[in-house]
């Protein structure tokens, strides 16, 4: 039985950059800048046109992530690293806005504060802000308001013009990119064992594969399995700086005690989340009790290659397993 694999998969980008004409802005370049609020309004912010834009010397907290090490001293003098925490990040960014009158200006403002500080609200959540290249390439970060939307102190402003200078708090300090990155792996059609050739093919085992992760740091994948599967297992290897073997894996069990599913037959599907965890069965029922808790590890991606293996028991035509994620970066 064949097995049709494919590799990482990048979708066409949807369009050229967005948020106007690309600006000079500290730690990262030539870039435009644009804001999506929880209510999903895009606001442009490096568009003249719009009647507000971006004073780009102020701007800070693109660049590289803030880490807190920890370090433990050694017995010959200086230190050897033991844990390096990647800190929350808070973007500066000055907005100036104008109306033809205050009553276009305080219309605008009004507009811009609410787009921002609705963040805050329990039930609405993050904004996200995008940072897009010349090229069309795009980073996006999950903010939220901080501080700064208050008028400038200053004579004559206030009419029909003023200046603010946002604090964006992002809890998750790494930039991700938009555009996902897909790895299908699908069992064949049964050919005849003895036509055209005698041929062996596992029923257990879809695809040992390497992934590669674009990105500057472990990103944590979604995954869907699309049945027949009796028991789902996905195995991850690593070695260690030291040179040591680490291998992590965690295995789904569709007829588990917590489900009492049964195998899957073809075409039924189960989405398994790794951060946070969560495994829903495609009527939205909570399978999590389904994972071989507590020897389950649901491993991340590092950066580069990694050594995968899909293992699929009881699988057959129409098995299939599909992995995404969104590589995450350091700076914009």
């Amino acid at each position: 039985m064949p097995i049709i694999t494919a590799p990482v998969v990048t979708p066409p980008d949807p369009g050229g950059p967005p948020g106007g004409t690309p600006v000079p802005l500290p730690e990262i370049g030539y870039a435009t800048a644009q804001y999506t609020d929880p209510s999903g309004t895009v606001w442009p912010l490096t568009d003249i046109e719009s009647g507000w834009f971006t004073l780009a010397d102020g701007v800070s907290g693109l660049g590289a992530v803030t880490y807190e090490l920890t370090t433990d001293a050694q017995p010959r003098g200086g230190a050897r690293l033991r844990h390096a925490q990647p800190q929350p990040r808070t973007i500066i960014w000055p907005l100036f806005v104008q109306g033809k009158d205050h009553v276009e200006l305080t219309a605008r403002w009004r507009a811009l504060a609410t787009a921002f500080t609705r963040t805050l609200r329990q039930d609405e959540g993050p904004g996200v802000f995008e940072i897009a290249r010349p090229d069309g390439t795009r980073r996006q970060i999950r903010v939220l308001y901080l501080d700064g939307f208050e008028g400038q102190d200053k004579q004559g402003w206030g009419r029909d013009a003023d200046s603010a200078v946002l604090q964006l708090l992002c809890e998750d300090p790494y930039w991700t990119d938009p555009v996902p990155q897909v790895v299908h792996r699908e069992q064949g059609v049964a050919e005849d064992f003895l036509d055209p050739y005698p041929s062996i093919s596992s029923s257990q085992v879809l695809g040992d594969t390497v992934v590669t992760n674009p990105g500057d740091t472990t990103v944590w994948p979604t995954w869907l399995v699309t049945g027949p599967a009796s028991l789902i297992t996905f195995t991850r290897t690593r070695q260690l700086r030291s040179g040591q073997t680490v291998t992590e894996a965690f295995t789904l069990d569709p007829d588990a005690d917590d489900v009492a599913h049964g195998a899957l037959l073809t075409g039924q599907q189960v989405t398994i989340q790794t951060d946070p965890p969560q495994v829903r069965y495609q009527d939205g029922s909570n399978w999590t009790g389904a994972l071989d808790w507590p020897a389950a590890s649901l491993w991340g991606l590092a950066p580069g290659d990694n050594a995968v293996t899909f293992q699929l028991d009881g699988s057959g035509p129409g098995s299939a397993v599909d992995l995404v994620f969104h590589p995450r970066h350091e700076t914009a």
